[in-house]
């Protein structure tokens, strides 16, 4: 009967090792689960998913913007905003219509700066109807200019334009083209 109260005991031991080890890879488990849900400035404050909205100045819509994925970062450095999937805006006249657009495969938004960063296949149309091509442009808003130091193409009614960088007022109706290239039409008079 000794041996079998010893294989008792032990089954006991053995059965609380089992559950202290159990026990512990569970709590060790959530730490490390925890520890990645808060470190905050790698996890975004708000995370939408289809955004389609209306933005209106004095009562009046003027803008419309889309994107299928919206991520704001509060606590990273600096703080930022993500459209990784793409981004298109849209700007009304009074009548509703769009008379200007800007659209890219990603954006990125730097708040401290209030720089906006466009990249991939940017288009957009001016409210002169100049259409604007390139693969990454710059928005800052502080200084109100638009540049780039990528190839450009400028299509307008008369002519195309490429260049190798640009810089431009916010709504892109006065330009510099750094290394311009193109066929311009010249009146004869």
């Amino acid at each position: 009967m000794r041996k079998s109260h010893a294989y008792g005991h032990l089954s006991i031991i053995v059965i609380m090792a089992m559950v202290l080890l159990c026990f512990y890879a569970c709590t060790h488990e959530r730490k490390n689960k925890t520890d990645a849900v808060t470190d905050r400035a790698a996890m975004p404050i708000l995370l939408v998913d289809t955004v389609n909205t209306l933005i209106s100045d004095s009562g009046v819509t003027r803008y419309r913007i889309k994107a299928p994925r919206w991520e704001i970062y509060d606590k990273s450095q600096p703080p930022c905003w993500k459209f990784p999937t793409g981004i298109y805006l849209e700007k009304f006249n009074e009548q509703l219509e769009a008379e200007a657009y800007l659209e890219a495969d990603s954006a990125y938004y730097n708040e401290d700066e209030q720089i906006w960063r466009l990249d991939g296949n940017v288009h957009a149309l001016n409210l002169e109807g100049e259409k604007f091509e390139t693969q990454q442009l710059f928005w800052n808003q502080k200084t109100e200019r638009v540049y780039s130091d990528s190839a450009i193409k400028i299509t307008r009614e008369t002519s195309i334009i490429n260049g190798i960088g640009f810089e431009s007022n916010q709504t892109m109706t006065k330009y510099t083209i750094r290394n311009p290239q193109g066929i311009f039409p010249i009146k004869n008079e």
